[in-house]
């Protein structure tokens, strides 16, 4: 009978550790920022289209001969040149454009969703 019960115990608070770690994961993986790559080849961005959130950073790393640079529609934001196997980060802000394109090579253009 004993034993039952401690196995029981042992269960029962194996399931509440189990339930608390996973809690405790959750939030923060919720809170923690994530580096997006984004990669610059053949003229064009890969991804064309990224998901990110408010303090993830955005990192595009150029793959072409020639320069380019991640620059905001509006503006607001911009990466500067980015030379062959160099690459440069965003950090997301809230409100911040969410189109883009390459300022040497208009045609190429990127969206960020911002979830």
């Amino acid at each position: 009978m004993a034993s039952k019960v401690i196995r029981r115990d042992l269960l029962v608070g194996a399931a509440a550790c189990a339930g608390a770690l996973a809690t405790s994961v959750n939030n923060g993986l919720a809170k923690t920022p994530r580096t997006h790559d984004i990669r610059i080849k053949s003229f064009e961005f890969e991804p064309q289209t990224i998901t990110v959130k408010v303090g993830d950073t955005i990192r595009w790393t150029n793959e072409d001969l020639a320069p380019h640079t991640a620059t905001a529609v509006a503006a607001d934001w911009d990466t500067g040149e980015i030379v062959k196997d160099d690459a440069r980060s965003i950090k997301v802000t809230e409100g911040m454009e969410t189109n883009y394109f390459c300022a040497f090579h208009p045609h190429m253009k990127g969206t960020i969703e911002l979830i």
